[in-house]
């Protein structure tokens, strides 16, 4: 009794205690400031808290891969892909984290956004020729992708910053799509990267204004950065060499410093029924020197121009949401705006040959802004294309698209000459200067199927088919040298249109 009776008072005394204690703290904790949702601009945007900023977290994971081809996602048109041998993959893997961060704040001049956009890929690779006679055959690793530590492991990655921009009243900043390319830019209904006809996806530096005029209707003018991006390739073509012309290099490459940014105009009006878009460029050839030394002297610089015209028709009568999305181009000395950046600039694709004394077949184009020879002026490339996609939904789960793009290349008879002089003599083609012409087609056909069981998923495989048009007199052969990187022996080839089919199957989780 008296055992429990000192338990209850010790007890009572503690308890009394705490609450002297208690009394000593604020009765009120400070309230939480919670994230607030941000009905501003769109699903997905929260307030940054303690600001008036809003801002959007977004991205894909994917995991795909390609067969018939060492590219992703592109044609078997040149290197190991176009070799069409043992060293040729017949499927490429790629795994891609793609992670976009969306900024936007109200003020008094307008709307202040930042966009930026990065991805995170790991893409295999394959394994290029690396013997040097008949009889030391071997290979290495042509991946992009760093080598990892320990015994025979490929790790890393890459990482690839697609947008970094920043918009205030009209102004755009920064590493955006360029002013020229249509909204679908090189992907009117496909994923397939590597199709022509028109501007490209791949993003530039820029300092850009766009007016909007209302209605849909708006102007925009832009200053963009022409180093890497928007050249093809300038040729000294006194500089050619057998090696290089095996793989359609017609001469040494001779870009020069920057000079000046491509300066771009473009319309659009964008209506409930679609889209209308007219957009012009005017691009700087700036070339290096003749020789080695700036002694040598050098071609004059000369500006090139490409004018595209894209239209985009909506909800079509075939179904709800078909769409069809066609665009044209036409290059002089800016071959860029229709053979775009993730397309080959060099094409060297090999198939059979029956023709007697050939070992096989293959088909060798180029694609540049301009050519010269040493002592003389540039003479500029002229091309044209286009490309279009009709999509069609069956259900809200799956759609098929039907697309396709064209290109041509077009050598004036100045720029003939240099090119043919160099075939002649240098691979000793056998129908002469008469049989020579530089000049090609290339196209890409293809079908996509998609489906998304659930919403931000999509399941979807697409065909592509590319043919390489080559307008050298039929029967004309060149004479290669040994090229151990591809396998190819030194000898006679038959100079003949090519094909490729290419596959593709994609899984892709949006956020």
């Amino acid at each position: 009794m008296k055992l429990t009776k000192s338990l209850m008072l010790g007890s009572a005394a503690m308890f009394a205690s705490a609450g002297v204690q208690a009394a000593d703290l604020p009765m009120k904790a400070k309230a939480v400031e919670y994230v607030k949702i941000c009905t501003l601009y769109g699903a997905g945007f929260y307030y940054i808290p303690g600001t008036d900023t809003c801002i959007k977290l977004g991205g894909y994971v994917r995991a795909s891969a390609q067969l018939g081809t060492n590219s992703v996602w592109g044609a078997a048109a040149s290197g190991l892909g176009g070799a069409h041998n043992r060293l040729s993959n017949y499927y490429t893997a790629q795994s891609r984290l793609d992670q976009s961060i969306d900024t936007r704040t109200a003020t008094e001049y307008g709307l202040l956004r930042t966009y930026a956009e990065l991805a995170f890929t790991w893409t295999a690779g394959g394994y290029g020729g690396a013997g040097t006679t008949a009889i030391n055959g071997a290979t290495a690793y042509t991946g992009n992708n760093p080598a990892g530590s320990g015994s025979g492991t490929i790790s890393g990655g890459s990482l690839s910053v697609y947008y970094a921009f920043m918009q205030f009243a009209g102004f755009t900043f920064g590493r955006a799509q360029s002013q020229f390319s249509s909204p679908w830019t090189n992907y009117p209904g496909n994923s397939f990267d590597g199709l022509p006809g028109g501007g490209g996806w791949e993003a530039v530096n820029q300092f850009a204004y766009t007016a909007d005029f209302g209605q849909g209707i708006t102007a925009s003018f832009s200053a963009e950065d022409q180093v890497a991006r928007d050249t093809t390739n300038i040729w000294n073509v006194s500089g050619a060499t057998a090696a290089g012309l095996a793989t359609g290099a017609y001469g040494a490459g001779n870009i020069g410093g920057s000079r000046s940014p491509d300066l771009v105009a473009m319309l659009r009006v964008d209506q409930a029924w679609g889209l209308f878009q007219a957009s012009v460029v005017a691009h700087n050839n700036h070339a290096g020197y003749y020789g080695a030394d700036e002694t040598t002297g050098h071609p004059d610089d000369k500006w090139g121009w490409a004018g595209q015209l894209a239209l985009s028709i909506k909800n079509v009568p075939t179904g709800a949401g078909d769409t069809i999305n066609v665009q044209g181009v036409y290059t002089n000395g800016a071959s860029v705006y229709n053979f775009q950046q993730y397309m080959p600039f060099t094409f060297a694709m090999y198939g059979g040959s029956g023709l007697a004394g050939a070992y096989q077949s293959v088909g060798l184009a180029g694609v540049s802004d301009s050519v010269f020879v040493a002592g003389a002026g540039q003479q500029l490339t002229t091309t044209y294309g286009f490309n279009g996609a009709y999509t069609h939904n069956w259900n809200p789960y799956w759609n098929t698209a039907i697309w396709g793009g064209f290109g041509a290349v077009r050598y004036n008879g100045t720029a003939k000459g240099y090119i043919c002089g160099a075939f002649v003599a240098t691979l000793a083609l056998s129908s002469g200067l008469g049989g020579c012409n530089p000049d090609f087609n290339y196209s890409v056909v293809g079908l996509s199927t998609r489906w998304s069981p659930v919403k931000n998923l999509t399941f979807s495989s697409e065909v592509a088919y590319a043919i390489l048009d080559q307008k050298y007199a039929s029967g004309s052969t060149v004479t290669l040298p040994l090229q151990s990187g591809i396998a190819k022996p030194a000898g006679a080839y038959e100079l003949k249109d090519q094909g490729a089919l290419q596959v593709m199957f994609r899984a892709q989780r949006n956020w």
